[in-house]
């Protein structure tokens, strides 16, 4: 089999860059380790910068979302007693929008197919050969069969634990990361969102963010050990936790209900560089993680995706490489920037073991100053609607 792009990884990524490839007449192949039902069923974060809308719709991909979507000009910040709220819309004319991962997903999984998309499932051993010359391939089984694709280009938009960023040798990549000394216990419940704009609440007892997913179905999380269960936490408990960290305006409001989903996340920033090595580029999480805090992880992917996709085209319809040359230079410029802000969110507003007295009035006083200067809001407002690609 032949191919001009081979995508490996068929999550949002992956089948976003096929689609858009493919309304430019250009041939991808998609490669997925597990089943689309397994992809779909994973619970992701929905939160939606402008430049990530824009591509869907780039895509064809966007009726639904468009029809279904909430739109959110803000965002409620607290911290302990301190509660103000920042304006998206005042601050930068745009907003974000709640949409899910899975329905992204679900909706490009529809539109390859009503596009005759070519999605191999299920496959294993998948391995690349000859990234770093003029004529890369990939084999990898399925059934127990060994099968082979030549292609120009390899996409690896296989998530932290693909095969993509380790075919880069050790003597090229580089890796940055922090692993930070919490997770978020998070719970998925049919119950209506408290609020109509997401809360991102510090207190004594850690953070807490309470969203949603849509007008009945909300998305709380709390910070816990690294050493906890979801086992360790009954529902009750959980919620009993949620109303000791945010406002009491909402905390009194708050409607529970038994949890449909409940895990918990660790929360690392990491960063490999190059995200080029010869005809392999690396997107989203093979490349970078984030915090969860500040919803960068999805937007981020996409922002590689609006990279690769624009360089690809300027190549295959004009012979021009200058795009694919320095993707790996543009993406990474923009990944830091969303690093700091996902890291300093982090900073801003959770409970760190040692904290000592100065270390929570810096908190404090970092929360008091975004609260009061209309400049810092300004920066904060534009990094979470999304920096320009």
């Amino acid at each position: 089999m032949k191919s001009q792009v081979l995508i490996i990884g068929g999550g949002p990524s992956g089948l976003l860059l096929s689609q858009l490839l493919h309304r430019k007449g250009i041939n991808s192949v998609v490669l997925e380790r597990k089943t689309k039902e397994y992809v779909l069923g994973r619970i992701r974060a929905g939160i939606l910068e402008t430049g990530f809308v824009n591509l869907m719709r780039e895509a064809g991909v966007a009726a639904r979302m468009d029809k279904e979507c909430f739109v959110h000009d803000g965002t409620v910040i607290s911290y302990g007693d301190t509660q103000f709220e920042i304006n998206f819309k005042e601050h930068t004319g745009s907003h974000v929008v709640v949409y899910g991962q899975t329905e992204v997903t679900r909706d490009l999984y529809e539109a390859r197919e009503a596009m005759g998309g070519n999605i191999i499932f299920n496959t294993e051993d998948v391995t690349i050969h000859d990234a770093d010359s003029d004529a890369p391939y990939v084999t990898y089984s399925t059934d127990g069969t060994t099968h082979r694709i030549d292609c120009e280009f390899v996409a690896g938009c296989d998530g932290f634990h693909g095969v993509s960023r380790q075919t880069i040798p050790l003597t090229i990549r580089k890796e940055y990361e922090k692993l930070y000394p919490f997770g978020w216990l998070g719970i998925l419940s049919e119950t209506p969102p408290v609020h109509d704009e997401l809360i991102y609440s510090g207190s004594d007892r850690g953070f807490a963010l309470c969203s949603m997913r849509n007008e009945s179905l909300s998305r709380y999380y709390i910070q816990c050990s690294l050493s906890d269960s979801p086992d360790d936490w009954t529902d009750d408990a959980f919620w009993r936790e949620l109303k000791r960290r945010i406002p009491r305006e909402f905390a009194d409001k708050l409607v529970t209900g038994p949890s449909i989903e409940k895990s918990i996340a660790p929360l690392r920033s990491f960063v490999t560089e190059p995200m080029r090595w010869g005809r392999l580029f690396l997107c989203g999480d093979a490349a970078h993680i984030v915090p969860p805090t500040g919803a960068k992880g999805l937007n981020t992917a996409a922002s590689d995706i609006h990279y690769l996709y624009n360089g690809l085209e300027q190549y295959f319809e004009d012979g021009d490489s200058e795009g694919i040359d320095r993707y790996s230079e543009k993406a990474l410029a923009r990944i830091w920037k969303a690093e700091r802000f996902s890291w300093a969110t982090t900073n801003l507003l959770h409970r760190f073991p040692k904290q000592n007295e100065f270390d929570l009035k810096m908190q404090q006083a970092d929360v008091n100053f975004l609260r009061d200067n209309r400049e810092a809001q300004s920066v904060f407002a534009q990094n979470y609607v999304g920096l320009p690609y």
